[in-house]
Parts: C-alpha cells; structure tokens; sequence
C-alpha cells in the first residue's frame, strides 16, 4: 500500500477539522445555498456570505377569515294598507324594480266611490258658503240703507227742533222726528248684527269645507292604497300570493331588496371580539368573484352573543355599484386594524452568532435584549454593525423588536461566517434590501 506524504497528511487532518467547524457552527447558509454560490472566502477574503432582509412593520398573528353570507342592505316588505282583492301582481322573484315602480294593484271600486262621494260633499259645502257670503252682502247693503236713513231721520230731528224754538212747528212734531231718529239708529244696530251673524256662519262654513276636505284627503290617501309602488331601487325578493287572493291591511304581497349595498354577517369568538371596532376596515372575497377583493366596513356589533357557541354577529356592509352581488353568497371576511402593528423580523436574526445547540427564548418570557446585524451599502460594499434590539414575542418563526431597529432598514437574516462590527459581507442571491 502506498503512504502519503505526512505534509499530505497534515493538510487532510487540518481540512478535515475546518468542515467540523463550519458544520458545527449555528445558522449558516444551507448546503444548497453554498452550491448556488461558491465560497466566499475563495473570492473576497473573509467576506461572509449572509442573507438579508428588510425590516416591516407586521403582526404575530395570522390573519383570520371568518365565513359569512351576503344579504341585501335593506328588505323591504310591501304591505297592503286596506282590503281588497289583489287584481295584478307585474314583477315575479328576480326581478329589478325601480323606486316608484308600480308593482301590484288591489281593487279600489269602494275607495273610488268613496273619494267620489267625499268631494261630492266639498262641493256642497261650498255652494253653501257661496249662499252665505251672499246674504252676507245683502246684510251689507242694508246698512248701508240704515245709516243712510239715520242720518235722515237725525237731520229732520234736528229742523224740527228749530222749528219749535222758533214757534213755527209744534212740540208733537219735534218730538215725532225725534223718535223716529232713535227708530233708524235701532235698525242700523239691528242691520250691522246681522251682518256679523251671517260673517260667522260663512266661517262656520269654511271650516267644514276644510273639515270635508281633509275627508277627501283621506280618502283619496285610501284609493292609493290600492295600487302598491317600490319604495327603493332593488329587487324582488318573494312574492308570497297571487292576482285574485284577498289581502287584509298588512298581508305581505311582496318583499323588496335594496341591493345598492350588501351586508355580510359573520360570528366571531369573546376573544377576537375585542379588537373589532364599528367603521373598522374589512377585506371581503366572494366565490362567486374569485380575483376580487372588495373593501367593506363593520358597521354593525350586536350587543349580545349566541347563548350556545358564544358567538357575537358582526355586520360587514360592502358597495355594490354594478349590482352583481346578490344574496345568498359566499362570502369569506378579513378584519385589518384590529391587531397592533410592530416591527417583525425572523426569529434566525436575533440567533446570529449563538454556539451550536444555544435554543432562543421562548415566547412566554418577558422581552429580553438581543443582537441584530444591519446592513450598510457604500457602493458595491456591504458591511454589518451590531445593533442591541428590545425583543417581544415570539410566533410562527417570528419575533417583535420593541426598539432599536426601525422599519426600512436591512438586517442580516443568515451568515455562512462570523459577523463582527464593520466586517464586509457579500449578499446571496436570497437577500432582499
């Protein structure tokens, strides 16, 4: 057998103990990362090769769709306000309506005759207050005559009376023109009472012509009843009778859908229930539009939850400008908001330089401090200082940094080599930042 030469043979063991330290050393780039890229060592001296990334403001925790189904805005049940049999019913399930659609009509032969009939009687009133304005001007007219006699009666009572202290008259005469002077003043009295008598019994009049008329208002309110419109843009939703079938005030002849807007309501747990807030922002996917992601708002919380489950109905209204989204969907809700935002970096970056079987912290301890490697560009050169970082909790590979890093700034993640302060490195091909 042939031996080596011991100079061969010493530079096989010193080889043999590097590998054992490069393999026993902690977060080193893999095996196959180190054949993507040759050893950096061979081509920059001492520059490790690291991986890096950028820090981002994030959350531990994963984010939570809930299931739910779509639900117009608003339902509208259309109601009939009096009796009557149902003669036409124009729109079926599905159907788009407009507001002030004409959708179903009652026969309203009673409330047509009683519309009739209520504006015969305005008219009658009227005439009557025409009838009295009349008399009221006849009442006019003779005071006017009245007043027109007492100033004659006055003025041959006052002649008469000359006519006495003078002699030329006797007293019986003075005192006949007297008397009927007070005659005429009484009828001018009497004449202007009654003007005031018929002035009221024409505003007596008056008000039951407005009195009737109100009974036409009403009645005629009660003819509409008999032809029912769509109060809001949507669609219909049911159509519970017939044409033909007899309607009582408030049988339901059609139910309407304002689908200007659509609700979805979802169920969360007591526990996520805290961080959901009215007017908090939520991401809504429909099956029905797989590659649509429609932005909606809470804007209900029901105050009690479901005595079984512990279940609190959350209210999520999204736009629907185009009215494709009916009711009846799928929908999968996201709540954004509700989760505080920190700085989240790999749990590895904060390992970088530990021994071989050093295991990190858990994530039930209380924040301790840690190292982290920050990137410095100037050029083509790459260097790394140490920075001593706050840590938080840890999740799902993951970990908080409360300070000392900011988010946009670059961190080491992996290092085939030990990182020391200032040391130039060489980004893999894996590095963002």
């Amino acid at each position: 057998m042939m031996r080596l030469p011991i100079p061969v043979r010493l530079t096989l063991s010193q080889l043999g103990l590097a590998g054992v330290f490069l393999l026993g050393g902690c977060n080193l780039i893999p095996a196959g990362d180190a054949q993507q890229q040759p050893n950096p060592q061979n081509q920059q001296g001492n520059a490790a090769a690291v991986d890096t990334t950028v820090v981002e403001l994030g959350s531990l925790n994963e984010e939570q769709t809930y299931t739910g189904t779509t639900r117009p805005f608003r339902e509208i049940s259309l109601r009939s306000q009096a009796e009557g049999r149902i003669t036409d019913i124009s729109v079926n399930v599905g159907d788009p309506v407009q507001a002030g659609q004409t959708l179903a009509r009652l026969d309203g032969t009673i409330a047509n005759s009683s519309v009739a009939q209520a504006e015969a009687e305005v008219a009658a009133r009227e005439s009557e207050v025409a009838s009295l304005q009349a008399e009221v001007e006849d009442a006019r007219t003779q005071v006017e005559r009245a007043r027109l006699e007492l100033q004659q009666a006055r003025s041959d009572a006052e002649r008469q009376a000359i006519l006495f202290r003078q002699g030329a008259t006797s007293a019986q005469q003075a005192e006949t023109a007297r008397t009927a002077a007070g005659t005429a003043e009484q009828a001018l009295r009497s004449a202007e009472k009654q003007v005031a008598n018929r002035q009221q019994a024409v505003t007596a009049a008056a008000r039951r012509i407005t009195a009737q008329q109100a009974i036409v208002n009403q009645e005629r309110e009660r003819q509409s009843f008999s032809v029912l419109t769509s109060p809001v843009n949507g669609a219909v939703l049911a159509r519970p009778t017939e044409p033909g079938n007899l309607a009582q005030a408030g049988t339901e002849v059609l139910r309407i859908g304002d689908f200007n807007q659509v609700k979805v309501q979802v169920q969360v747990s007591e526990r996520e229930f805290a961080t959901i807030r009215v007017g908090q922002r939520a991401q809504v996917r429909l099956d029905a539009l797989p590659n649509q992601m429609i932005a909606g708002t809470v804007t209900r919380i029901a105050p009690a939850a479901e005595t079984r489950a512990r279940l609190i109905p959350i209210e999520v209204t999204i736009p629907n400008p185009n009215g494709r989204i009916g009711s009846g969907l799928l929908a999968r809700v996201s709540f954004q908001g509700g989760q505080s935002q920190r700085v989240v970096v790999p749990e590895g970056a904060t390992q970088i330089g530990q021994r071989p079987g050093q295991r990190p912290q858990q994530a039930q301890e209380a924040p301790k401090s840690g190292t982290v490697y920050v990137v410095s560009k100037s050029g083509e050169q790459a260097t790394v200082s140490p920075r001593q970082v706050q840590l938080g909790n840890r999740a799902n590979g993951q970990v908080e940094i409360l300070s000392g890093v900011n988010a946009g700034e670059t961190i080491v993640v992996r290092s085939s080599g030990k990182l020391e302060a200032g040391a130039p490195v060489r980004l893999s091909i894996l590095s963002k930042g």
